[in-house]
Parts: C-alpha cells; sequence; structure tokens
C-alpha cells in the first residue's frame, strides 16, 4: 500500500484562493526586520504568499495586505524586484 502524500496548500494575498504551496512565490519578514523574497520557501521568518501574476500582486499592495501581515510599510525595491521575479517565470 502506498502511502499518498499531502499536499500543502497557502492563500494568496491577493486573489485569497488556496493553491499548492509550490505555485505561489514566498515573501519573508526575517528576524531582523528585513523583507525579501524567499525562493526556497524555507528562510526563518513571517511569511506571505502571492500568486506569480501581476494582477495578485496589484491588488495585495493595493488593498495593503502585506503591510498588514509583515505589521510594517514596505519597501518599494520589493515590490519591484517582485515584478521582476514574476517576468522571469
Amino acid at each position: 500500500m502506498t502511502k499518498v502524500k499531502k499536499i500543502p496548500f497557502r492563500v494568496c494575498l491577493g486573489c485569497q484562493e488556496k493553491r499548492p504551496k509550490k505555485e505561489l512565490i514566498r515573501l519573508v519578514r526575517t528576524p531582523e526586520g528585513i523583507i525579501e523574497i524567499d525562493p526556497t520557501g524555507k528562510k526563518a521568518g513571517r511569511g506571505a504568499y502571492v500568486c506569480p501574476g501581476t494582477e495578485c500582486i496589484q491588488k495585495a499592495i493595493k488593498v495593503k495586505r502585506l503591510e498588514r501581515t509583515f505589521g510594517q510599510p514596505i519597501p518599494k525595491e520589493i515590490f519591484e524586484a517582485l515584478k521582476a521575479g514574476i517576468l522571469q517565470r
């Protein structure tokens, strides 16, 4: 008998849909307070997930869900890096 592997799901901050964790981009606030993109999904800190589509990122920025999740303002460089990372995918 084979075991069925459980697929972890996370909620996108833009569209508020549950998706498999591997399909989403993780942002992390490190213990030092730095916000960055986490390509491995394993960095220590508070994580938030966004779909790799520009409309989800725009909505998360507009409604300020990222700021509320991390409890601090998000620098413009992070948004630019996130948009550039999506275009590379």
